[in-house]
């Protein structure tokens, strides 16, 4: 009998990224967070209609975004922004987004020490989506967090 869920995939929520230039976009997150490459199915053209890659073992997919989109979805260069950052927990937040904005990325917030006992750092990548890279650096309760915003609340 088949699953109606695929094995592996159950009570996950996977991004699928529409991007211009979705071959591009598989270059760059290999480079850029070793993204491994699953498969990806070719349109006439060039252009790939479906891709999965894997990045620190968690699926996403991309395609290159057609002009005739149902809705609103599209990439975010054409959309001129995005709804969505994109999470990661990383070994090393610093090296990490070293090594995206060498790969192209563009740098939005350097990392720094967050009240919430992470370290985080945000770039853009080549094809408008936004990532916030995080390493866990510190265990900070609820209770110590609120009082920490307190203290940045103006009054």
């Amino acid at each position: 009998m088949t699953s109606p869920v695929p094995d592996g995939l159950e009570g996950r929520v996977i991004p699928y990224l529409m991007v211009d230039g979705a071959s591009a976009a598989i270059e760059f997150y290999t480079e850029a967070f070793d993204a491994e490459e699953v498969y990806r199915l070719g349109m006439p053209g060039g252009q790939i209609g479906h891709a999965e890659i894997t990045i620190n073992g968690a699926p996403v997919y991309l395609a290159d975004a057609p002009d005739d989109m149902a809705g609103n979805a599209g990439n975010p260069n054409k959309l001129r922004g995005t709804s969505v950052v994109l999470t990661q927990y990383v070994d090393d937040v610093d090296s990490t987004v070293e090594k995206a904005v060498a790969a192209g990325a563009e740098l939005l917030r350097e990392p720094t020490d967050q009240f919430y006992g992470d370290r985080m750092g945000v770039i853009e990548d080549p094809f408008g989506h936004q990532w916030s890279l995080h390493t866990h650096i510190r265990d900070v309760s609820p209770e110590q967090m609120v009082e920490a915003m307190a203290e940045m609340t103006p009054d």
